[in-house]
């Protein structure tokens, strides 16, 4: 994206459209919302630093978007505050508390042209004409729009329609951006560019965004922080390398990829060496909490795996689909007890074929059994929407599985 002027005397290009009022901390102080006797949010306490991009990542029905709506002030709070420095503004209309924001289905108006969408926000603020024409051309040519200015919204491609959605939030300088879902309608290649743009806007204007998506590839790519959200309460906060490497509990390490959860009985332990192990596997791995129990969750990736022995941990399946990823197989096997692993390889495999894994201890992360894995499958494959291999970006947290019979849970 182009627009921006060189600013006098350095040389540099300096962006066009600025926030306004750059502040120090957004904090969410024990909001809860509820819907009758349903709680979408519960005591949500967050705090969001000026320029930071904060990504709130779950499945449909976590929180993230309400969250979102709270901050918006498009839905009331049951309960709490929202503080935005010193200042209470929970209490104000949406239009007074100076957020731009992004709608998942861009929500245009379809009888505009682009000019006229991208300059809504600045006609019902009573800004005068000539800074306000100034303003919009500015918003234009940093999105790549100008030449479309007298189009309307429904001669324009996806990925156009949502940089004029983009342009008409940064438009009226805001405090905050507040982006819901804004991806999800495009295709693949649109959303990896658009990804893109949207981390350069960011970063060349200064903003302060926080981000809503049920995509773990798009979290990590974008924010500077995650959020991810359960049923309305936060299970983990973190620095995308934080919460991808060191998920908190089997719910985070689903969500973040980890698609092999295979809950096996405790054979052994030594410090935060754990061994576990069941007729025809044995696995050591770290655990990462405390273990109370006679059996726990052990945690890996599809490409943790490599072929051929490695070290200890070695798991011997049969491979029963294989999938072709260009340079690398996504593969399902199966080990002799019934356990379905998911690992890439790249190798050629086919159905019916014999394959040795190996997987270093310490990438195996070894959790405790309990509530935390969200939706447990009690058969032998992990759920996922992100397809039947791999680390996924999709919306689910993956399953426990427990053996070789049964359905979900």
């Amino acid at each position: 994206m182009t627009g921006a002027a060189p600013a006098a005397g350095t040389g540099e290009a300096a962006p066009a459209v600025r926030g306004r009022g750059a502040f120090g901390t957004l904090r969410m102080e024990a909001v809860s919302r509820r819907f009758g006797s349903a709680t979408a949010l519960d005591r949500l306490d967050l705090t969001i630093e000026g320029g930071e991009f904060l990504a709130l990542l779950g499945p449909s029905g976590c929180g993230k978007s309400t969250a979102l709506n709270c901050l918006a002030g498009l839905l009331p709070l049951s309960g709490g505050s929202i503080r935005l420095d010193d200042e209470r503004i929970d209490t104000l209309p949406p239009e007074k508390r100076g957020f731009g924001m992004v709608f998942q289905n861009y929500a245009l108006f379809p009888h505009l042209t682009v000019r006229k969408n991208v300059g809504f926000g600045l006609a019902v603020r009573g800004t005068p004409k000539a800074e306000m024409a100034r303003r919009v051309d500015e918003a234009l040519a940093l999105v790549e729009l100008s030449d479309h200015a007298h189009k309307l919204p429904g001669r324009l491609s996806g990925g156009q329609q949502q940089r004029v959605a983009i342009a008409r939030a940064v438009v009226i300088r805001p405090r905050l951006v507040l982006m819901d879902e804004p991806l999800s309608n495009l295709d693949a290649k649109l959303r990896l560019q658009m990804r893109t743009e949207i981390r350069k806007l960011h970063q060349s204007l200064g903003l302060t965004t926080v981000y809503v998506t049920h995509d773990q590839e798009e979290a990590l790519a974008l924010a500077d922080r995650v959020v991810v959200l359960r049923h309305g309460v936060v299970e983990q906060i973190g620095t995308p390398e934080q919460v991808y490497t060191f998920p908190r509990n089997t719910y985070v390490a689903g969500f973040m990829g980890y698609r092999n959860l295979l809950e096996l009985p405790v054979a052994s332990r030594e410090g935060r060496r754990v061994v576990l192990e069941e007729p025809g596997l044995r696995l050591t791995g770290v655990a990462q909490e405390d273990l109370d129990g006679m059996s726990a969750v052990a945690a890996m990736r599809p490409d943790d795996f490599t072929v051929g022995r490695a070290g200890p941990n070695t798991v011997r399946v049969s491979v029963e689909v294989a999938e072709f990823h260009g340079r690398e197989m996504a593969v399902e096997g199966v080990t002799e007890s019934g356990r379905v692993v998911h690992f890439r390889s790249p190798e050629r495999m086919a159905p019916g074929d014999k394959v040795d894994l190996g997987v270093p201890a310490d990438r195996v992360l070894v959790f405790a059994t309990g509530g935390t894995s969200g939706g447990a499958s009690h058969g032998a494959t992990g759920g996922g929407s992100d397809g039947a291999f791999g680390g996924g970006s999709g919306g689910t947290s993956g399953g426990v599985s427990r053996g070789a019979s049964g359905g979900e849970g």
